[in-house]
């Protein structure tokens, strides 16, 4: 197979030290607005990923992302945003990113270079054929990724790729990839700015796509939310207000009850 590594083609722009700002936002934004569009070829490779996250999900299973940099940061926050967004445990979606939780911030050297420490990570969690293994990786050559998912394959866990190259090694292996081919980015070779916000926005879909088919959300209601602060209360507030035809007054005292959107409609209604 033919490995296109556009995420590491000469920009469409030259001279960039000698651009205004103006000139540099308006071709940064022009850029950007190309990603969209590549998405939206791969969106069959996306659903297809989804419905194999949904089944194994709806079956107790979890649901990992790994990866390195910039990859693997975005993983772990889509990760982070499960448990407030729609009240599932932190043990449901994890976010694995090379060279542990000081990658997070600074970069590990050489973390990515590793052919055995993913799938060592990953055994931490005592990961069985009933997870789900997401490599994000924006080149498709992070040997952290790929020798991660080759593992999971032997052990018969699903396996899916977020890249954004054409038939990388990642790609290969993933027996669910996810290819946005965003092209060269604005500065050569910087996979955080195009490349990065395709992942971010798969990984948005992935999650919140998985989260509303097992029933966290109503309507379009995040009923399910953690109210782990005051901007989240008064949400859950006006959510019960609209839904019961109630004051505001009823439906903070509802909600200091049950803690939950969900269960002070639920006990409302049953008379509660």
């Amino acid at each position: 197979m033919d490995f296109t590594k556009t995420t590491e083609q000469d920009s469409n722009y030259n001279h960039l030290e000698k651009m205004s700002v103006s000139e540099l936002l308006t071709n940064i934004n022009n850029e950007d607005k190309t990603v969209p569009f590549a998405i939206e070829k791969a969106l069959p490779q996306i659903e297809a990923l989804i419905e194999q996250v949904i089944g194994k999900l709806k079956s107790g299973g979890r649901l990992f992302y790994i990866g390195a940099g910039t990859s693997g940061r975005l993983g772990i926050v889509d990760a982070s945003e499960c448990p407030p967004t729609f009240g599932v445990s932190h043990e449901l979606v994890v976010g694995l990113i090379a060279g542990g939780d000081t990658a997070i911030r600074k970069a590990v050297e050489f973390a990515e270079d590793s052919t055995t420490q993913g799938w060592k990570d990953l055994q931490e969690y005592h990961i069985t054929s009933n997870d789900v293994v997401v490599g994000i990786a924006a080149s498709g050559t992070t040997p952290y990724v790929i020798s991660a998912l080759e593992e999971c394959n032997k052990n018969h866990i699903i396996t899916g790729c977020i890249t954004c190259n054409h038939n990388s090694p990642l790609s290969q292996t993933a027996k669910c990839p996810i290819e946005v081919i965003v092209g060269p980015e604005f500065v050569t070779g910087s996979s955080r700015m195009k490349a990065g916000t395709a992942q971010k926005l798969v990984l948005n879909m992935i999650t919140t796509a998985t989260m509303i088919q097992l029933g966290k959300v109503k309507g379009n209601k995040m009923v399910d939310m953690q109210l782990s602060n005051n901007k989240l209360v008064d949400r859950g507030v006006k959510m019960v207000m609209n839904e019961l035809n109630i004051t505001a007054e009823e439906a903070s005292k509802l909600l200091d009850k049950y803690q939950s959107v969900r269960a002070s409609i639920k006990a409302y209604k049953n008379g509660n």
